[in-house]
């Protein structure tokens, strides 16, 4: 199965997926299974998210043990948006292709294609472009705004792709602007007759692209907008990840308060927590630390954070869970007081 030549009129009607791009998709999903696609990529940014989370107290993610589906649940929180935007996106574009479709096929040769085709074109080719110095230029300064590099050269790519792609769809003349009305001379056929077009001679003509060469197009293709669709959405996980810590951070003076009680003394020297001692002397854990809220309990640690928590102000606490600690919990009430539990 090839593709038709450039300069070759194929069927409007049949303006779908080239076959190249059909045959690569049946390859791709031969390699790779859906499903462990999308979980590989939703572990990817689930890990993305968590990192850049527990980052922002100072705290390393690998130390917590999180595992796979810890990771796939926290990225639903990063890829919601992506998605969703991506999906709305990409079904307007397919209503826009299926709506010029049925225009080609009922014969129409707008002058307004003779603008979009050397429009998207010009527009991808700026875009790419732009999105590719920035990977060759760290101080470019769309750097400097989240996910637009990424977002410029992926959608240069698409519209590069999808120029070329009409550019081989229409008709040799469909681009080129109409010839002016001749005056009619006697010498010429007469009405209803038309003098015959010279024709190129055959060994002008472009021979059909091999399978091959359509198929590798396409794959590069999808591996310039995967990549730099999968860099977008690192980039806004790794802002969400900081936009929720932020946020934990702020909801701190209101949150449940978690005491830590022990067998021993952990030496805790954090701002806004006490450490207070039992005077009973057959409690089971006589040591008692105030002023924490907890942040997350995975596999066998705690991560705690002071009430009173800020930037590099303070620290955050990870707890080993064994036997010898315990936490207790304490709503918040509405005028802001904490109910205190007995020693």
């Amino acid at each position: 199965m090839t593709e038709p030549a450039d300069g070759q009129a194929p069927d409007a009607t049949n303006a779908g997926p080239l076959p190249g791009m059909r045959r690569f998709g049946a390859l791709f999903g031969a390699v790779v299974a859906p499903t462990s696609f999308v979980t590989g990529l939703m572990y990817y940014f689930g890990l993305n998210q968590a990192w850049w989370f527990y980052a922002y107290f100072g705290v390393d993610a690998t130390l917590l043990g999180l595992g796979t589906t810890d990771y796939l649940v926290i990225s639903v929180d990063a890829l919601f948006v992506p998605m969703v935007v991506t999906a709305t996106v990409g079904l307007t574009a397919f209503w826009g292709h299926d709506l010029l479709r049925s225009r080609l096929a009922a014969g129409a040769r707008s002058p307004a294609l003779r603008v979009l085709v050397p429009a998207l074109g010009a527009t991808g080719a700026l875009l790419a472009l732009s999105g590719f110095w920035t990977v060759l230029d760290n101080d470019f300064f769309l750097r400097h705004h989240l996910a637009i590099a990424p977002l410029s050269l992926a959608i240069g790519v698409i519209l590069l792709a999808y120029a070329l792609q009409l550019r081989r769809t229409l008709p040799p003349d469909a681009l080129r602007p109409d010839p002016p009305t001749p005056t009619q001379d006697p010498d010429e056929p007469g009405d209803g007759q038309r003098a015959p077009q010279p024709q190129p001679p055959a060994q002008h003509r472009l021979a059909p692209r091999p399978e091959w060469a359509a198929v590798a197009e396409w794959a590069v293709v999808f591996v310039l907008v995967g990549l730099s669709l999968i860099w977008a959405a690192t980039d806004y996980a790794a802002s969400v990840g900081r936009a929720r810590a932020q946020q934990l951070v702020a909801r701190l003076p209101t949150s449940t308060t978690a005491v830590l009680r022990s067998e021993r003394s952990l030496s805790i020297d954090a701002p806004g927590v006490r450490e207070l001692r039992c005077a009973d002397a057959t409690s089971g854990y006589p040591y008692r630390y105030e002023g924490l809220v907890l942040v997350i309990q995975s596999a066998d640690q705690y991560v705690l954070l002071p009430r009173t928590w800020q930037p590099r102000q303070s620290v955050a606490l990870v707890i080993p869970r064994t036997a010898s600690v315990r936490l207790e919990f304490v709503l918040h009430t509405e005028g802001g007081a904490l109910s205190r539990t007995s020693c």
